[in-house]
């Protein structure tokens, strides 16, 4: 059903070869933010690139990672594990992906979990964008030649249907329906422990955790907006099955809001929940109108064998009224 493309998207082999030191701040130094601090002892090292460094957590503080604005008092020590530079193109790889749907417009992928969709820190290959860009060649570049054609996201972790705008007019009809929340998107989730109530929204804003810079959390009461709607499908022996319609897509919104009521998603152990055989989120069903033909359409993402087995092996619980 794919197209090999014969377009050549070469990737620096370049690799950082030298020892970064450890450094300590001085007095003279107190008042000056971290990544202008690290900028002025690598100077061959954009700002923007050292930033990356401090947000994925490479730079830390007397051992601890710290924000790119954080202030230095002086007597610090700031050590730093850097990363290797990123490819400027995504790569064709001649990878396998599953086409759920395809028109002039758009493809509906459905991703598998453990699939990255682009590059990113630590994964520059075998990627959603690597594999699209082989079988498909020309996709929007809107999102720029890292992310050749998405438009949303999906988490390593979970699986289901993605979309990929073919054209940059494409990507910006689908973005406008996405910021204007007509999109509709529906997962199914399981959550650890018993959710009260059969149906119910979850509004807490979401923001970065700021004691694990690795997730988010929705137990501030700072944060964007978020807004999470969920209906009971079944409840099991220590879970609850989950029909669950985001309208808003914040970074880890299902998986903050959930941990945020007591109930994290089976699986998540970043969110507190006990291990699994992965994170029990699907992203089950998409329904927007093709920038092709203003058509309304709606995709489904057969739900894994791995999460039906999950629940399968699961006690029901029968409740009277």
């Amino acid at each position: 059903m794919g197209r090999r493309s014969t377009s050549d998207f070469p990737i620096p082999t370049s690799r950082l070869s030298f020892t970064l030191p450890v450094f300590s701040p001085t007095p003279a130094d107190a008042g000056e933010r971290l990544d202008h601090y690290l900028q002025s002892q690598f100077a061959h090292f954009s700002r923007v690139r050292i930033q990356s460094w401090i947000k994925s957590g490479r730079v830390l503080v007397n051992g601890e990672p710290a924000k790119a604005s954080a202030l230095l008092r002086g007597g610090e020590t700031v050590e730093v594990s850097p990363a290797e530079p990123a490819p400027l193109r995504a790569a064709p790889e001649n990878l396998p992906i599953d086409i759920l749907y395809e028109d002039a417009a758009v493809i509906a992928i459905n991703k598998p979990a453990g699939l990255v969709v682009h590059a990113g820190a630590g994964a520059h290959s075998g990627t959603l964008v690597n594999r699209l860009v082989h079988h498909f060649g020309s996709l929007s570049q809107v999102g720029g030649e890292l992310r050749p054609g998405i438009v949303h996201r999906l988490d390593r972790g979970t699986s289901g249907v993605l979309l990929v705008a073919r054209t940059d007019s494409a990507h910006r009809a689908l973005a406008a329906q996405f910021s204007g929340r007509t999109v509709e998107k529906t997962y199914l989730a399981l959550v650890e422990g018993r959710v009260a109530s059969d149906a119910g929204r979850i509004t807490n804003p979401i923001a970065r955790d700021p004691a694990r810079r690795t997730r988010m959390t929705a137990r501030l009461a700072r944060g964007r907006e978020a807004l999470t709607e969920y209906r009971v499908i079944d409840r099991f022996d220590g879970f609850t099955y989950l029909q669950v319609r985001i309208g808003t897509g914040r970074t880890h919104q299902i998986r903050a809001h959930f941990a945020a009521i007591g109930h994290p998603l089976a699986g998540d152990r970043l969110y507190g929940a006990k291990a699994g055989p992965r994170i029990f989120l699907h992203a089950w069903r998409i329904a927007f109108r093709s920038p092709a033909t203003g058509e309304r359409i709606e995709i489904e993402s057969p739900i894994p064998v791995e999460l039906t087995q999950w629940l399968a092996g699961l006690t029901i619980i029968k409740e009277t009224s």
